[in-house]
């Protein structure tokens, strides 16, 4: 049974649609109203205030705790400076992803690994006969992603003088607010300008006040999943279990995709040490993968012809779907859309796809699987480059 975060009391307050969703085993809001629309846009045009406590957290120390992130991530960590962020994948012997997240380096031997399935064992036994200490401090952190054009303005009115509106793309920022310790990164799952918040559970009401009192001005708004989805499917981000699946939870081979196939083949440091998987990456590098990830922009004309077809408008609006939907090119299945959604800002149906490897390239027509009045049929898609969304404020 779920369980409630560390901000269920401010949370369920505020949740009036009562919708909650399981995510790793706590309760996380869909959405705080009866649509998630105004979620939506608030990250896309003030700030939102989404509460990421479920994410697993590790704290990896001692005097190889470098050497085990190496080991088991294909990014090198060399590369990581104190007080950055790196996001990278991690892959089983045969270079198949387990799983994706990030990775916090405090110090030359301290780090925090975040991800979305419990990964502590595999991180265990990567690091069997290093001098380094694994902790688990999933239940004793609690986090908080503040995701939208305004969200700097809202976190330096709760922390002037912190130094928070210097904060770099995927840096650290350590301080305090209100006599707790806080850990700042400029990181998050939206696409748009964002930093998420450590802090520990016990703190975790009095910031979420302390946040929504700063955001106030700024037209700071709680937001649940729902909007999340849209927004990190318009950043062309993955979701595990959705755009690929563990290799640890597939239940055949062809389930499991590789860093390359699943679009994140620039995480995959082929140079560094040896690390797990690196021997079967190096052989798919230089014979091809299968599979390629890329993004589809439905055509409207083509979408409203096969609902007027049933005297209907085209109701492709509202939450973005999570079902795999066979894409097709000269009458042959190449593939499947994994995440699909009607992007508000952009004004365009899109999805996320995976498709055989030279199947199609940017700027050629495939046919999109749509299911109108129970009845399946085709509507063309372009195959356009990734991410849907790239404000330049993201990174200024």
């Amino acid at each position: 049974m779920p369980i409630p975060s560390p901000f269920y009391e401010q949370t369920s307050a505020l949740c009036r649609s009562h919708e909650w969703r399981d995510w790793a085993g706590y309760l996380a809001a869909v959405t705080y109203d009866v649509s998630h629309e105004h979620e939506y846009f608030a990250v896309r045009n003030a700030a939102a205030l989404f509460d990421i406590t479920p994410l697993f957290k590790y704290d990896i120390t001692g005097p190889d705790a470098a050497r085990l992130i190496n080991r088991a991530i294909t990014r090198d960590i060399d590369k990581c400076a104190t007080a950055q962020v790196l996001y990278t994948v991690w892959c089983d012997d045969h270079g198949k992803i387990i799983d994706d997240g990030t990775v916090q380096r405090f110090a030359e031997n301290h780090f925090r690994v975040t991800a979305a399935e419990p990964n502590f064992l595999w991180f265990s036994d990567c690091g069997y006969g290093m001098d380094v200490h694994i902790e688990d401090v999933t239940d004793s952190i609690a986090a908080l992603s503040v995701q939208g054009p305004l969200a700097r303005r809202v976190l330096t009115a709760l922390l002037p003088g912190s130094g928070v509106e210097k904060l770099g793309f995927f840096r650290i920022l350590q301080t305090e607010w209100s006599g707790t310790p806080l850990t700042i990164t400029r990181t998050g799952y939206t696409g748009d300008l964002g930093y998420e918040l450590w802090c520990a559970a016990e703190a975790a009401g009095r910031l979420w006040e302390g946040l929504m009192q700063a955001g106030k001005p700024f037209g700071l708004l709680p937001a649940g999943l729902a909007a999340l989805d849209i927004a990190r499917i318009e950043a062309g981000l993955l979701l595990a279990g959705v755009d690929y699946i563990s290799s640890l939870k597939a239940l055949t081979e062809s389930q499991k995709s590789s860093p390359f196939e699943a679009g994140l083949g620039w995480t995959v440091h082929l140079h560094k040490e040896n690390f797990v998987g690196k021997p079967a990456l190096m052989a798919e590098k230089a014979r091809g993968s299968d599979w390629q990830l890329v993004g589809l922009e439905i055509d409207w004309p083509s979408l409203e012809k096969v609902f007027y077809a049933a005297d209907l408008p085209p109701q492709v609006t509202g939450r973005a779907s999570r079902s795999a939907t066979p894409i097709y090119k000269n009458g042959r299945q190449i593939g499947q859309a994994t995440s699909t959604t009607f992007s508000p800002i952009l004004k365009k149906y899109i999805a996320l796809a995976s498709v055989r490897h030279g199947s199609s390239a940017i700027g050629e027509t495939v046919d999109l699987e749509v299911t109108v009045e129970y009845e399946r049929t085709l509507a063309r898609a372009s195959v356009v480059p990734l991410p849907f969304y790239n404000p330049p404020h993201k990174r200024a």
